[in-house]
């Protein structure tokens, strides 16, 4: 999920409008309500964050920092105009690119992969026995060979991969594949596409890597 800050209805509704259109969860907020939301979200809310988006509004720096805080995604920062000064400050409070409008959401999220490929190679690639998963926007690689699957299957399989070990709650898959604020989906939704995903996963080890309890949600090498 991306969220976008702004005071300004059409900046948050126009970017959320392009990524959802795109095929990714987002959510909007003018900037009081978020650093409510930043202050008292819990710990799992937030993780479920990929990135944020920030509008032009004088309290960005201050709000910066107390985002990075709490949470290491990229943060980009939208300019109306070019200002060197400006620039350097959003630096130095902690966000990671600064771009210029008009631009495009599709460059948007190249940014937001190109962040992501900043980290070192360990942290780009995690594994779970026979399954590899990657931040960098590769498709996960399953029995040594890469396993193409739909956008929410795969992240369900990074969520899964990234908590191997422990279990995660229905709930908590939810919000990292739909956003934390959408109300428009059922969260049962979640149960179909773990079932594809498993189907899958099966088919191409021979076992079915995901074990599930009641009440306790889901897993991998647990």
């Amino acid at each position: 999920m991306i969220v976008v800050v702004d005071n300004r209805e059409l900046v948050t509704s126009g970017y959320k409008s392009l990524l959802n259109g795109e095929g990714v969860s987002s959510a909007g907020f003018q900037v009081e309500d978020f650093q409510e939301w930043v202050e008292s979200a819990s710990d799992t809310d937030v993780s479920a964050v990929e990135a944020f988006l920030l509008g032009d509004f004088p309290e960005r720096n201050t709000l910066t920092k107390l985002v990075r805080g709490r949470s290491n995604a990229p943060m980009i920062a939208l300019a109306e105009t070019r200002a060197l000064t400006t620039t350097l400050d959003l630096f130095a409070a902690g966000i990671d690119d600064v771009v210029a409008k008009p631009v495009h959401v599709r460059e948007i999220l190249a940014r937001v992969g190109a962040i992501r490929r900043r980290d070192t190679q360990d942290r780009r690639r995690t594994d779970a026995d026979e399954i590899s998963v990657f931040s960098d926007g590769r498709d996960a690689e399953v029995g040594g060979e890469p396993l193409v699957l739909p956008r929410r299957e795969r992240r369900i399989l990074e969520y899964l991969v990234a908590n191997k070990g422990r279990r995660v709650s229905k709930q908590q898959l939810f919000s990292a594949i739909y956003g934390i604020f959408d109300e428009n989906v059922e969260e049962n939704v979640i149960e179909s596409h773990i079932s594809k995903l498993r189907k899958k996963l099966k088919m191409r080890l021979g076992y079915d890597p995901v074990s599930s309890k009641r009440y306790l949600g889901y897993g991998i090498g647990v």
